[in-house]
């Protein structure tokens, strides 16, 4: 999430009551989660096995348990909870703003598109040209559809990012503050979900077409020109690059990249990222060839027991 305007480190410690290390003046020019961070972004970490990759990274500011000593280039802001800072400072630059109507008189909708009764646009959404809306399909705010695009019913896009921090007794949720973005010349399916990014952006490529009953995860960027089939579900932070073929009921994990001209058959397993290029299938998926020759031999297997 961009900050406009630029806020200071002495800006934002103040509003969390921290502690910091740097120049008062350090500009902080955007907030995001650990794997979206760029230069001037504020990130946070709360957790041992995390806190070199949070200081190495490209964020310029963040929020941390520890003492340490501040990297060069960087500034630092202590907290007893890094966590729930990152949260409240997230709901002040990006709160939840109540509807009054179903088309948002902020929603900006170009030449051509139609939307068809029952829609609901929220607060500063940007819909392209020669769209087609269809009935009870929700946009949530902030959202960007690009030109010729079309969204069948049921389906919700920028819904919040699944992503709870485990507590003693209840799990705490993470304040989603980014966008759900789908470029030129999509087609999404009915009743599909998009959710947004937690800070960053999630991404449908251009001309990707996605079949009924797909669930897209937050942050997740999916490639031009990919094809999902019915019931794809593809968890948060995962790079789909172009040209990807995802069969039916085919489940994808967190954080890992289905390299381009990647072709899944139905029902597989993503655990890792995969080369692209090739065809895959099983749970956890392999080169579909092997999977397949494994298979024939298992069938084979009772009989060669009889042999012993």
């Amino acid at each position: 999430m961009r900050l406009n305007p630029t806020q200071t480190l002495e800006q934002i410690a103040s509003m969390i009551d921290a502690r910091y290390s740097g120049d008062p003046a350090f500009p902080i020019t955007g907030i995001n989660e650990i794997h979206k961070v760029e230069k001037g972004d504020l990130t946070f970490v709360d957790h041992p096995k995390y806190y070199a990759k949070a200081l190495s990274s490209k964020a310029t500011t963040i929020i941390i348990n520890k003492e340490v000593d501040c990297p060069e280039g960087k500034a630092l802001i202590f907290s007893d909870d890094p966590f729930r800072d990152y949260v409240y400072l997230t709901k002040q630059f990006r709160p939840f703003e109540p509807s009054a109507e179903l088309i948002s008189s902020s929603a900006y909708i170009g030449e051509g598109t139609t939307i068809q009764p029952g829609v609901f646009i929220g607060n500063h959404v940007k819909i392209g040209k020669n769209c087609l809306i269809h009935a009870n399909v929700s946009i949530y705010d902030h959202s960007v559809i690009g030109d010729n695009v079309i969204i069948h019913s049921g389906t919700v896009i920028g819904a919040d990012a699944f992503y709870f921090k485990r507590r003693p007794e209840y799990w705490d949720k993470m304040h989603s503050c980014g966008r759900a973005i789908v470029e030129d010349n999509v087609e999404i399916g009915a009743c599909c979900t998009i959710d947004k990014g937690v800070s960053g952006d999630t991404i449908i490529g251009k001309g990707t077409k996605l079949d009924n009953h797909i669930q897209i995860g937050h942050d997740t960027v999916i490639g031009q020109n990919c094809l999902f089939a019915a019931h794809v579900g593809v968890a948060g932070c995962v790079n789909v690059e172009d040209d990807v073929i995802l069969w039916g009921q085919v489940g994808v994990q967190k954080d890992l990249t289905i390299g381009k001209g990647a072709i899944i058959l139905g029902q597989s397993g993503i655990a890792k990222s995969i080369p692209g290029g090739k065809t895959y299938f099983g749970s956890p998926v392999q080169e579909a060839k092997d999977k397949m020759r494994e298979l024939a031999m298992l069938k084979k297997l009772p009989d060669l027991m009889k042999l012993i």
